[in-house]
């Protein structure tokens, strides 16, 4: 199965989660891209983040952020 466009913006997301604290989280401005705010949002939506906005990681949200930045690490190193 491939990767969607919404996917892919999904996981752009998920990489500037800073990973070594719980006690940082971000927030996607109204005035971001539309379609990383559109991400946000689904990703709120399916339990991986905190606020439709961003804000805190969740359990499955850092282990899909886990996932996503090693995949883009391994990619990245090739």
């Amino acid at each position: 199965m491939p990767y969607t466009k919404d996917i892919v913006e999904e996981i752009n997301i998920l990489v500037r989660y800073n990973l070594s604290t719980t006690q940082e989280g971000i927030k996607v401005h109204k005035t971001a891209a539309p379609e990383s705010i559109a991400a946000t949002k689904r990703l709120f939506e399916k339990g991986l983040v905190t606020q439709e906005d961003g804000g805190y990681l969740t359990t499955l949200g850092h282990e899909a952020a886990e996932q996503a930045q090693m995949v883009l690490n391994l990619l990245n190193a090739a």
